[in-house]
Order: structure tokens, then C-alpha cells, then sequence
């Protein structure tokens, strides 16, 4: 990207998944401007230009640049966060001196604040001017994206345009964008079901055949939207492809971290090195136990989740199968 043109996609997060999203921008023929903490010394900026799984980002591209500069990521109308939920809000309050009534930010982190079980769109708006919000939920993986092979992604918002720029910023050959208002409900959808994936690693791992998967993908996903509806979110959103095809597409992403991760528990491997199994962060190890308390204040039968919970504490697989269909 040269100094006189403009970004039309700014990404905050040098991570996988942020990655994942400037690259799937710039097959699109978007102008993208990655901020990257990593890239001070310039790897990250030389390592997508000359990544052979991304056609556009050659080393010539001009059409990416990655910097350490918020303000230069302020450039874009459409701001795309993609950092995790537990740093959310202090590079959210940075991020806000650039901000203005002008940006629509979206965000793509599978997670809930680790303060309460605040959305990150709660965040922006505490911590920024920006008013026009959305998500980004659905079963595409960050490999899906880097890859260019076929998947499908939702964008939550109630506005309009930021649904319009996200669909323009992100959609093409390979990958379909889906559009919702309830966007706290997909914010909702995409931590619960980061959760769920973690079980169905748990249940393939220790021998579940297809009808007890069905079964517990069914309890879950029932669990899933009633809490959701005790948190102020619309039901149905659990039920589409943001919650309930986000998850069933867990069972053939073997690779998906939350799935290692189950996996990995399901043969007693210890917390700390199914965690390094993973790879990726996994947001849904510290809300587990969130969840669970929330549960309990609503009064909200949520048997899946504490055997989750209990599960992350190493609990043995057969006991936690019987726990998740107690009741």
C-alpha cells in the first residue's frame, strides 16, 4: 500500500486470527493495514507478504501494510479487532484516541470480558466513541481463511452499513457472510459454543458414536440458548449457523483448538500441556467457570456446562459423559 492510498480494512491483532481476517480482506482486493505488536521488527509484515497460501500477499503486495501505529489503523472506516478477550479493553481504550463517530468496528473474539460476561462490543463502546458496532461468529477457522478453502462466517450488527461493510470486506468465492441484527446474541452464540466444542472433543475422544454426540450437541445447544435468553439475547441466534452450525462444524475440525483441547482431557493429558496442544488460545477455559456461576444465579439448568467445568478441573471421562446427561 502506498502512502497515498487509503486502507479500507484496518485489522487490530497480529495473532492467527487476525491474520486469518487481513488475509481473507485482502483476497477481496481490499487495502488492509494489520497492527501488529510483533512486527516491530518487521517479521510479521514479511511473513504474510511471502506466505504461498495467500495469492494476493506477495512480496510486491501493495495492498498490505502492517505497522505498531493505532493511527495508522484508524485510516480504515471498517476496524476489525481480533486480539484476546483478556486484553480487550486496554487496547480498546488505546485504540480509542483514534476512534470517531465516522469508524464502524467489528470485532472477532470468541470470548466474554473477563470482568463479567460483558460482550467485547460492550467494551468498544465503553472504551471508544464508536457507536456503530458488530461481530464476526460462524464455523470458519483461521486456517479456513488463510487457505482460501470454502467456509462460512456471520456478521452480527444492528446497523446496517456495518453489516454491508463486513459482507464487502470479507465475502468471495471461497467464503459466504451471513448477516444478523442480534449481535449480542452472536456474541453470546460464539463463547457458548466455544465452550460446547471443548465437550465434543471430550465425547469423540472417550468413544461417543454418532447418536451420543447428536445427543449431547442437542442438550448443549438447548442449555446454550437458554442461557442466552437469561442474558438478555434472542434464542434463535443459538440455533443458526453462528451457534448450532458452529458447532456441528466442530465435529469435523479436528484441529479446531477446542477440540484438541477435549481430546486431549479425555486421555488425561493435564490442563497445562492440553492447553499447549492447542496451539491457539482457547477463551473458553476461563468463561467455563463463569458460566457455570451465572447459571446458578439465573437458576438456569445447566448440566453440560458445569460437566465442562468439571472436566478443566480433571475429572474422569466416564463420570463427566454421566454427568452431562444427569437430570
Amino acid at each position: 500500500m502506498t502512502e497515498r492510498q487509503t486502507p479500507s480494512v484496518g485489522v487490530v491483532g497480529g495473532g492467527p486470527w487476525g491474520q486469518a481476517l487481513a488475509t481473507a480482506a485482502r483476497r477481496t482486493g481490499a487495502e488492509v493495514v494489520l497492527h501488529s505488536r510483533r512486527d516491530q521488527a518487521g517479521g510479521l509484515g514479511a511473513q504474510l507478504r511471502s506466505s504461498e497460501r495467500s495469492p494476493q500477499a506477495s512480496t510486491a503486495d501493495p495492498g498490505l501494510h502492517v505497522t505498531v501505529d493505532y493511527a495508522e489503523v484508524a485510516k480504515a472506516r471498517l476496524v476489525v479487532i481480533a486480539v484476546p478477550s483478556s486484553v480487550a479493553r486496554s487496547v480498546l481504550r488505546a485504540l480509542g484516541d483514534y476512534l470517531g463517530g465516522q469508524h464502524l468496528v467489528v470485532h472477532g473474539v470468541r470470548g466474554l470480558g473477563v470482568e463479567g460476561l460483558e460482550t467485547v462490543s460492550d467494551l468498544v463502546r465503553e472504551e471508544t466513541p464508536a457507536r456503530r458496532l458488530g461481530a464476526l461468529g460462524g464455523p470458519v477457522q483461521a486456517g479456513e481463511l488463510i487457505e482460501g478453502r470454502p467456509s462460512a462466517m456471520v456478521i452480527g450488527s444492528r446497523f446496517p452499513e456495518v453489516i454491508a461493510a463486513a459482507t464487502r470486506a470479507f465475502q468471495g468465492p471461497s467464503l459466504r457472510v451471513y448477516g444478523t441484527n442480534d449481535l449480542r446474541g452472536l456474541e453470546w452464540a460464539s463463547a457458548l459454543v466455544g465452550c460446547l466444542s471443548i465437550g465434543v472433543g471430550y465425547a469423540e475422544e472417550a468413544g461417543a458414536g454418532p447418536g451420543l454426540l447428536a445427543a449431547l450437541i442437542s442438550r448443549g445447544v438447548d442449555e446454550a440458548a437458554r442461557l442466552m435468553a437469561a442474558a438478555g439475547c434472542e434464542e434463535r441466534t443459538m440455533l443458526g449457523l453462528g451457534g448450532y452450525g458452529d458447532l456441528l462444524a466442530s465435529i469435523a475440525l479436528e484441529d479446531r483448538p477446542e477440540v484438541v483441547l477435549g481430546k486431549a482431557l479425555a486421555r488425561k493429558v493435564p490442563l497445562d500441556q492440553a492447553i499447549t496442544m492447542a496451539k491457539l488460545r482457547v477463551e473458553a477455559i476461563p468463561l467455563i467457570p463463569r458460566i457455570v456461576r451465572f447459571a446458578e444465579e439465573r437458576r438456569v439448568d445447566a448440566n453440560t456446562f458445569r460437566a465442562l467445568s468439571e472436566i478443566l478441573a480433571g475429572g474422569r471421562p466416564q463420570a463427566m459423559l454421566d454427568r452431562m446427561f444427569a437430570g
